[in-house]
């Protein structure tokens, strides 16, 4: 079990330093994945990997759980045509694994680094209660049975190219199931990923948001329950899901505003 550590993601001045460290580890990485020579071996990369995330965002945090589970899954949660290709592809996807948590990182610094300059004196602070979940939200829902497999769960996760479904019990949605749910509660625990359930390992009550609220109070209640993802809700029906990414989305577009 790993240990909970403090993370350097506290003070606001590392946060720069702290992007630029994760972009030059994706170059140094690029090598691995077009197979060319490099002074630096695999495991020494993933232990120089896991000593930066374990620094910034803590080795109890999901960043590190999810780049254990690139390195070790060993593609236990492929689409089975990757897996019946063979050994090759299997490292090839784990490769691509590792490449994405690193992306992750990057973006996730960055979203902390834009909520930063919402506060900055001279801005106004109050531009997220200005815009509704309705506007940023994505209005497909994707879900998925709670009888379905992991395995199936990370499937379609991969070809919906989302973070989360919704869980449903054939006549209403019970949970909610993430990419994160997957490696910390299944992959982590030694699942077998092709009869464990959804039902193992998915988040309940699903919280949730009503479309007219700002994102203001999504990002509010995002902190308080701990989620990267809100199903959203018109007259407490289920119409589509705001994540983190989409609050990133829009304070971009408002930081473009401020400059225009």
């Amino acid at each position: 079990m790993g240990t909970k550590t403090r993370t350097g993601l506290t003070r606001a001045t590392f946060l720069d330093r702290y992007i630029q460290r994760f972009k030059e580890r994706l170059e140094k990485f690029q090598p691995f994945l077009s197979r060319k020579k490099t002074t630096m071996s695999l495991e020494q990369f993933d232990e120089d990997m896991e000593d930066l995330i374990g620094q910034v965002f803590g080795q109890a945090s999901d960043q590190f759980e999810a780049y254990l589970y690139a390195k070790i899954g060993e593609g236990s949660l492929l689409p089975e045509e990757a897996q019946e290709s063979g050994t090759h592809d299997r490292e090839r996807e784990s490769l691509h694994q590792r490449k994405r948590v690193l992306e992750s990182c990057v973006a996730d610094l960055e979203f902390r680094k834009r909520l930063l300059v919402t506060r900055r004196p001279g801005l106004d602070g109050q531009a997220l209660q200005r815009v509704t979940v309705e506007d940023y939200m994505a209005s497909d829902v994707r879900s998925i049975h709670s009888g379905a497999t992991i395995k199936e769960a990370g499937r379609a996760l991969q070809k919906w190219k989302v973070g989360s479904l919704i869980v449903d019990d054939g006549s209403r949605y019970i949970g909610i199931v993430t990419d994160s749910d997957l490696s910390r509660k299944a992959v982590a625990r030694g699942l077998d990923p092709s009869t464990t359930t959804v039902l193992t390992c998915m988040s309940k009550p699903v919280v949730t948001i009503e479309l007219t609220e700002s994102l203001s109070d999504a990002l509010a209640l995002m902190k308080d329950a701990g989620v990267r993802h809100l199903p959203v809700t018109a007259d407490r029906t289920i119409i589509g899901v705001l994540s983190v990414s989409d609050i990133l989305r829009a304070i971009e577009d408002l930081s473009a505003m401020r400059v225009d």
